[in-house]
C-alpha cells in the first residue's frame, strides 16, 4: 500500500497579489462595508471578510465592538474624518496585497494608521522607507514619529543624519515644530555638525515659536532643551551678548549664565556637569576650550 504525502505549495505571489489589488476600493464583486474618509467624504469600498481576518482592529470595528448601541449599520457608512482618503487607501492595499505603495508625503501618516491598527508588517515597511528617502525637510518629523511610537531603530537613523548636515536641519519647520523632550534629546549628541553659539540660538528661535502655538513663556517652553546647552563652551565676549538677549526673554536661566561664567573665572568647569564642557563634532574652537578638556578628562 503506497503512503500517503502531502505538501503545501506555493503559486506566483505576483500575479496573486495583482489580482486581488483589482478588488482595492472596487464597489463591484460583493463590496460589502463602505467607508466615508476625510474631509473630503470620499467613499472607500472594500469586504468585511478581507478586513477582518487581516486586521483585529476593524474585526472589532465590523462586530460592532466599538457601537455598542448599533448605531452604525454592519455594512457602514462608517465615518473616518480624521485621517487622508490616500493614507487610507495605503492601508487598506496592504490588507489586500500584503504590500503597500508609499510616498513621502504619506508615510509618516501611514505609519501613524499601522501604529493604531496594530499592523506591525506594515509600520516595518513604512520605517523602511522613511530610511531610504529621509530628506533634510523631514528627518524632524520623523524622529518626532519614531519616538511617538517606540521606534528605536528609527530614532537612531535619523539622529545620525541631523548630525551630518546639522545648520540645514536648524532651518526647517520641522525642527521648530519638535516637542521639548526630542529636541533635548538631540542636544545631548556630541556629534552635531554645527557651532554652540549657532545652536543657542536656534533653541531660541524654536522656543518662541513654541511659546506662540502653546501660549506658555519662553522660558517654560524651553526649560527642558536649555539644559542641554553647553554654555561653557562659549567664549566670554559671546556669554556676554548671551546675557544682554536673555533680558529680553529669558530663555536660559540666570544660574546657568551663572556657572557658565564661573568656568572662565576659574578657568575649569567647576560646577558645571562634564558634558557641557565636552566641544562637539561642530564646536569651533576657543582659547578657552585646553581648560575645559583638563576638566573633562
Amino acid at each position: 500500500m503506497a503512503r500517503s504525502c502531502s505538501a503545501r505549495l506555493q503559486g506566483e505571489a505576483a500575479a496573486f497579489t495583482a489580482a486581488l489589488r483589482t478588488l482595492v476600493n472596487n464597489p463591484q464583486f460583493s463590496s460589502d462595508v463602505t467607508f466615508v474618509v476625510g474631509r473630503e467624504q470620499q467613499r472607500v469600498f472594500a469586504h468585511r471578510c478581507v478586513l477582518a481576518c487581516r486586521c483585529q482592529a476593524f474585526r472589532g470595528m465590523l462586530a460592532g465592538g466599538e457601537d455598542p448601541l448599533g448605531s452604525v449599520p454592519p455594512q457602514g457608512p462608517f465615518v473616518l474624518g480624521n485621517v487622508q482618503p490616500e493614507v487610507f487607501l495605503a492601508v487598506i492595499e496592504f490588507l489586500y496585497t500584503n504590500s503597500v505603495t508609499l510616498n513621502s508625503h504619506i508615510v509618516l501618516e501611514v505609519l501613524t494608521s499601522s501604529v493604531e491598527y496594530g499592523l506591525q508588517d506594515l509600520c516595518k515597511l513604512c520605517v523602511e522607507f522613511i530610511k531610504d528617502t529621509l530628506s533634510v525637510e523631514q528627518v524632524c518629523e520623523a524622529l518626532q514619529a519614531a519616538v511617538t511610537y517606540g521606534q528605536a531603530d528609527l530614532q537612531q537613523h535619523c539622529l545620525a543624519f541631523i548630525e551630518s548636515c546639522t545648520a540645514a536641519v536648524l532651518q526647517t519647520r520641522g525642527f521648530h515644530e519638535l516637542s521639548d523632550t526630542v529636541l533635548a534629546q538631540v542636544l545631548r549628541s556630541d556629534c552635531l555638525e554645527v557651532d554652540e553659539l549657532d545652536l543657542v540660538q536656534a533653541v531660541r528661535e524654536w522656543a518662541h515659536v513654541s511659546s506662540a502655538v502653546l501660549e506658555r513663556p519662553v522660558s517654560e517652553v524651553a526649560a527642558l532643551p536649555v539644559r542641554e546647552l553647553r554654555l561653557p563652551l562659549l567664549a566670554p565676549s559671546e556669554l556676554a551678548t548671551l546675557e544682554s538677549h536673555n533680558q529680553q526673554d529669558l530663555l536660559i536661566p540666570v544660574e546657568s549664565i551663572a556657572a557658565a561664567w564661573r568656568s572662565h573665572a576659574l578657568r575649569r568647569g567647576s560646577g558645571v556637569p562634564s558634558h557641557l564642557c565636552q566641544p562637539r563634532r561642530g564646536t569651533r574652537p576657543r582659547d578657552h576650550h585646553r581648560h575645559l578638556d583638563l576638566h573633562t578628562k
